[in-house]
């Protein structure tokens, strides 16, 4: 049995916290909103952001982060990428050296450009940084359905200790080494998820979900790769399968945001209306920064990000893609006969 803390009580954090309890762990979960941890204690559900989700006795709350973080084995950084920064902050004085902190987030900051493991390295050096993703909803894992994501560490010994923490009959974790490509993938994958919901706010179909997919997939990857990422990363589950979920399904805050911004609604009227942290728009203006930086062409993120941001009608974006230039599909295949 390990010890560790949940930095975060938000719909992923209050799910992998049943994930480590079904495992046998000592849990224990924080969140800096004394209300919503009093809410925890009470119900021992997140009725707001997990409803139906029963927790077990036997986890502990907290809104005392020198208690959440000390004498534990592992961290769980479970806020939304746009506070990761100042959580770290927060925590650096009472971490420990070597101490495990798993990012599961994903986002990258707009200032920086970094990635949140890198900031959390930066806040909190002494760390044992690692990360974990891949396609899975808090609400399906909260129920219990089979789900598999990656475990990403700097040491194959931390990833495989992460692995073991977490892994169960219905929630199997892959290790890997490339905390860039998953990185990347995860938070790219966002904007494009945007894009395929304005198409279905606009009312497009299947053919059209399959092209964003897929070209979005093959943006995501030529960034990644110029960054230093391998592209095994972006044909796995925190490449293709992540965006696969994302783009598709019903749970998808920023497939939720972008189906209401194809209908009609501002950007500050889809993110009120959906009422969670929507990642995809904070790393639509990083994606493209990182774009202009490795001078990569990234047609799907740019269009998003004027859509969001310069107040560009959704369907004249889609029709800005489908007539540009004509070119081939991969660069890297030759013709036999001219």
């Amino acid at each position: 049995m390990s010890k560790v803390a949940i930095i975060g009580a938000g719909s992923w954090g209050i799910a992998l916290a049943t994930v480590l309890n079904t495992n046998g762990h000592d849990v224990t979960v924080w969140s800096i909103v004394e209300e919503e941890i009093a809410m925890l204690k009470e119900k021992h559900e997140h009725v707001d952001k997990l409803p139906g989700v029963m927790l077990s006795e036997n986890i502990r709350f907290t809104s005392d982060l020198k208690e959440a973080v000390g004498d534990k084995e592992f961290l769980v950084l479970a806020v939304p990428s746009v506070y990761t920064r100042s959580t770290a902050r927060m925590m650096a004085e009472y971490v420990t050296e070597g101490q495990v902190i798993v990012c599961v987030a994903k986002g990258i900051e707009e200032d920086t450009l970094m990635i949140l493991s890198d900031i959390v390295e930066q806040e909190i050096p002494q760390a044992d940084v690692a990360v974990m993703c891949g396609p899975s909803h808090a609400e399906e894992v909260g129920r219990c359905l089979p789900t598999t994501v990656v475990a990403g560490a700097k040491s194959q010994k931390t990833a495989e200790k992460i692995q073991d923490l977490f892994m169960n009959d219905v929630f199997r974790v892959y290790t890997s080494p490339d905390m860039l490509g998953m990185e990347l993938g995860g938070s790219l994958k966002n904007v494009i998820a945007l894009a395929a919901g304005m198409a279905d706010g606009l009312g497009y179909g299947d053919n059209t979900k399959a092209a964003l997919i897929t070209r979005g997939i093959a943006e995501i990857t030529r960034l990644a790769v110029a960054m230093g990422a391998k592209i095994e990363t972006l044909c796995g589950l925190t490449g293709i399968g992540d965006l696969i979920v994302t783009c598709e399904s019903r749970h998808s805050r920023n497939r939720k945001a972008g189906m209401l911004i194809g209908q009609g609604y501002t950007m500050e009227q889809a993110t009120r209306e959906v009422k969670m942290v929507v990642e995809g728009i904070y790393s639509a203006k990083a994606a493209l920064a990182l774009a202009r930086k490795y001078d990569v062409e990234l047609p799907i993120i740019e269009e998003v990000n004027k859509v969001l941001f310069e107040d560009k009608p959704a369907k004249e974006a889609v029709t800005e893609l489908m007539v540009r230039e004509k070119c081939v599909e991969h660069l890297n295949l030759e013709w036999k006969h001219d």
